[in-house]
């Protein structure tokens, strides 16, 4: 699992968490269980008038479940391309070696001979 899709499925448990407690919260705090219910009862929601929150929450999920897909497509993808995984040729560490100065001009093209 890529660290994109760990920081997605973490702030996705969070804000899961925030709109799940948070109605509980404030019902807790405004005294929700002394309202007196209409004859259909407690309606949605709990009789928190919080209606508004449902659209709010779908929006952010499949927000956050866009998001992992993605970034689990971007870090695998990311895995294949990097030049880590394979080898360099032994002409590319001589290529290398050179630039750095560890061998003289002689020494590569006498190298680079051997080698092709």
């Amino acid at each position: 699992m890529g660290k994109n899709v760990k920081i997605a499925l973490i702030i996705g448990g969070i804000i899961l968490g925030v709109i799940i407690i948070l109605p509980l919260v404030f019902g807790a705090i405004s005294g929700w269980r002394y309202r007196v219910w209409g004859m259909m009862g407690p309606g949605m929601m709990a009789g928190f008038g919080w209606m508004w929150l449902i659209p709010v929450f779908w929006v952010v999920f499949l927000g956050l479940i866009i998001w992992a897909i993605v970034a689990a497509v971007r870090s695998s993808n990311e895995s294949k391309d990097s030049d880590s995984s394979k080898p360099d040729s032994a002409l590319e560490v001589l290529k290398k070696r050179y630039a750095r100065g560890e061998i003289n001009k002689e020494e590569y093209e006498e190298k680079k001979k051997d080698l092709a």
